[in-house]
């Protein structure tokens, strides 16, 4: 039993498709983003001055859904991309990936309703809320188990991971949460200290996009309290390390994106592992 067990387990890190379990194509989904509260403080003065207030729409998104054949329900995964955009490695490779390990997955558009092209050299809209209106709608879908969620972000979407995750951000206002994140390549906050959710933080140690001592920074300022955070970072590794679209390699803005075979087979063993330990039953 225990053999057949490892069996499944090897196969579906492998990626191998067991006949009778294949996964269904991605479905082309929109949902919004979540509308950003008004504080009590707008409130109050609102009303003092006999002001009527609207009530707050959230950005319409678009998002690729795909999830493993059969009723579920099953964990997920809500992914960000970065500030390049949707790239083949995010939108493809990944989904299936995660599909063949059991879970459902939403990979979340925050560019196309906003008229963005590539935002690496402007400023990005607050993501996190457009990450909790994808939990939503993933709320509504019941082959998923909305308890077995987690958050997975590359680069500018590894960033928003963690801004979505910190204590005392804008999680707070959520009615609901995240049960793990994992962030690729992000910018820590080395001020931020925990986390709401065990985080998983795997970068480079070459990666001057993302610099990976920010990150060590943080993790020097945790609690006692803070849910774990577990942080990688692979020797000799640049930015997007995971993306086999960069096997040649690039440099942008001065920075050097390349992918690293042995690096991304370790991390994505470390995804597995760490997804299977906290999205478990």
């Amino acid at each position: 039993m225990k053999a057949a067990r490892l069996f499944l387990c090897l196969a579906a890190f492998l990626g191998i498709t067991l006949a009778g379990t294949p996964a269904d194509a991605d479905e082309l989904v929109r949902f919004e983003s979540v509308p950003v509260k008004l504080s009590p403080f707008r409130i109050r003065k609102a009303a003092e001055q006999g002001e009527i207030l609207s009530q707050p729409l959230g950005m319409p998104l678009l998002g690729y859904l795909s999830r493993p054949q059969g009723d579920g329900p099953f964990p997920a995964v809500v992914i960000l991309h970065g500030c390049d955009g949707l790239r083949l490695s995010i939108k493809e490779l990944w989904p299936q990936r995660l599909v063949r390990w059991g879970y459902a997955v939403l990979v979340v558009d925050s560019f196309t309703t906003r008229n963005i092209q590539d935002a690496c050299q402007s400023p990005l809209p607050d993501r996190v809320f457009d990450a909790y209106g994808a939990l939503n709608f993933l709320s509504k879908q019941g082959f998923v188990d909305i308890g077995r969620v987690a958050l997975m972000g590359f680069s500018a979407g590894g960033t928003a991971t963690l801004e979505g995750t910190k204590i005392e951000g804008n999680e707070q206002l959520m009615d609901r949460k995240f049960k793990a994140a994992v962030a690729y390549y992000p910018v820590c906050a080395a001020s931020q200290g925990d986390a709401t959710v065990p985080l998983l933080i795997l970068t480079g140690d070459r990666d001057n996009w993302s610099p990976a001592e920010r990150c060590r920074k943080r993790l020097a300022r945790l609690s006692d309290d803070s849910p774990p955070i577990e942080l990688t970072i692979y020797k000799g590794t640049y930015h997007d390390f995971d993306a086999p679209e960069f096997t040649v390699g690039r440099k942008v803005l001065g920075h050097i994106e390349k992918y690293n075979p042995d690096a991304a087979e370790k991390s994505i063993r470390s995804v597995y592992i760490f997804l299977r330990k906290h999205l478990s039953n």
